[in-house]
């Protein structure tokens, strides 16, 4: 992998399910370089958050190779330090743990680095002043919105500062309006933390913010064109929000 230039780079990548029966990735090649900024579509069943599952080494695949930060997910036996350094996390479903508060559960992922607790407290408290919840930090989860436990999810994300940030349909639970707030505190941590974001969604609009769309259909992967016109049309929405 040349690690000046792409983060991720996947050739002929397969895996099926159910013995073979379900093909849900059936030769899948992709480079991401760093710092972009990748929105992944397709219906349901295509394979895009097997794909997805496949970047962030939660599922292994049955051929093929893939390159993440450096690092063979193909030849790797343990990941799970290749995860809790590279990868943050962000699911539909936040998967926050009810009975710790806010603080705590951004606090999470660092238990396995060497940070004192003084400076875990210190970077769980930067990140959820930067998705705007410093006044939240003693609060449980179920008192939250569903747009509070969103940003408290990407809090955690970045926590480790990772390379790479996965989200799979970050806004698909929430209201629109909810929804664009997530979509612009992404893609402007993104921005401002210079990390790689691969981004599965079903909303054409959402994925038009990103660098590039990728529709993933029967397992195969193929790029689409941007719409520049109706890029332009939600830059100038998120302004109008900022």
């Amino acid at each position: 992998m040349n690690e000046e230039e792409n983060i991720i780079e996947i050739k002929d990548l397969k895996k099926s399910y159910d013995n073979g029966k379900i093909k849900a990735l059936n030769g899948i090649d992709l480079v991401v370089k760093k710092g972009e900024f990748i929105s992944i579509m397709g219906p349901s069943g295509s394979g895009k958050s097997t794909l997805l599952n496949m970047i962030g080494a939660l599922d292994r695949a049955d051929e093929g190779s893939i390159g993440v930060a450096g690092i063979d997910l193909m030849e790797s036996r343990d990941l799970s330090k290749f995860r809790s350094k590279e990868i943050g996390f962000v699911f539909q479903m936040h998967n926050l743990i009810p009975n710790l508060n806010v603080l705590e559960n951004v606090e999470i992922p660092m238990f396995e680095t060497s940070l004192s607790s003084k400076e875990m407290r210190r970077r769980a408290l930067e990140l959820l002043g930067a998705v705007g919840l410093a006044d939240r930090v003693d609060q449980n989860p179920t008192k939250l919105s569903g747009g509070e436990r969103q940003r408290v999810a990407i809090a955690r994300a970045l926590v480790n500062k990772p390379s790479i940030i996965l989200a799979d349909e970050p806004t698909g639970a929430l209201d629109s309006k909810t929804g664009d707030i997530i979509l612009k505190l992404l893609k402007d941590l993104h921005t401002k933390e210079q990390v790689t974001l691969v981004m599965v969604t079903h909303e054409p609009y959402v994925a038009q913010m990103a660098d590039r769309i990728l529709n993933v259909l029967d397992g195969k992967i193929n790029e689409q064109k941007k719409d520049e016109s109706d890029l332009s049309v939600i830059l100038k929405k998120f302004k109008q929000k900022a």
